[in-house]
């Protein structure tokens, strides 16, 4: 199966309408938008449903997204948003040539777990920023507190384990912070500033399920996303803001 034809059949699968999907992704753009400015043109990396496309559009003058998946190319498109321009293209596939021009920002969100090869996509991406660009990547965390409660009830053996969750959604691929960090350095990154999204007692479908029966409301998102900044290993997700390393320029003495 090549990577298009992957793509097409995670799609499929791909659980769509998740009240825990859209607060955990109202969460990452809470966080990052303080570095963002209306001046900033961005890429993003991937559509699917959208919700973050929908967020971070007032945050910017132009927001491009590639996507090679056909059904979320189409649905996209139907929200015309006027500062909004689809790439059909695989992130594999990216160059200057293809978008024909850098960028201020390029947002992996949920992107880094998907692609086989993360190594050759950091290598795409930094031609497509600018000197001074922001790399905003958000990946599953594999120490989530969910996780670690799955995995001493007997549903996982290790916290690296792929879940049927995982597998819906095409990850091949859980991280830590340890993982993250040396993906990003080890790609000529430096890392401005990471943390936790959102402190995960449970898994997303007993989520969803709380937030339905009214256990869950905007107190409690509020206090777990704070618990978060303070216990980033057990949250859900972890993200990582970064730069390209700039070549030191050391000048001799007169």
């Amino acid at each position: 199966m090549d990577e298009r034809q992957f793509l097409e059949q995670v799609g499929k699968t791909y659980t769509k309408g998740s009240i825990q999907d859209r607060v955990i992704r109202e969460l990452i753009v809470h966080t990052i938008s303080p570095y963002l400015t209306r001046k900033m043109v961005g890429l993003q990396l991937g559509y699917a449903e959208g919700v973050d496309t929908e967020m971070l559009v007032p945050f910017l003058s132009q927001l491009d997204i590639v996507e090679a998946n056909e059904e979320f190319l189409r649905e996209g498109r139907k929200q015309n948003h006027p500062n909004v321009r689809f790439i059909p293209s695989l992130f594999e596939e990216l160059t200057v040539e293809k978008t024909g021009r850098q960028y201020d920002v390029i947002f992996a969100i949920y992107v880094m777990e998907h692609v086989q090869d993360v190594p050759s996509l950091l290598d795409k991406i930094k031609p497509l920023l600018l000197p001074e660009g922001l790399l905003f990547v958000v990946v599953p965390n594999s120490r989530a507190l969910s996780r670690q409660l799955a995995r001493h009830i007997g549903l996982i053996e290790e916290l690296t384990d792929l879940t049927e969750h995982d597998l819906q959604h095409g990850h091949r691929r859980v991280y830590d912070r340890v993982r993250l960090n040396r993906e990003l350095e080890n790609a000529s990154f430096s890392i401005v500033h990471q943390g936790g999204i959102f402190l995960k007692i449970l898994a997303d479908f007993q989520l969803d399920q709380l937030y339905s029966m009214g256990i869950l409301g905007p107190s409690q998102i509020e206090g777990l996303y704070k618990l978060g900044l303070e216990y980033p290993d057990l949250c859900g997700s972890i993200f990582a803001i970064a730069k390209q390393l700039q070549p030191l320029s050391i000048k001799g003495k007169k």
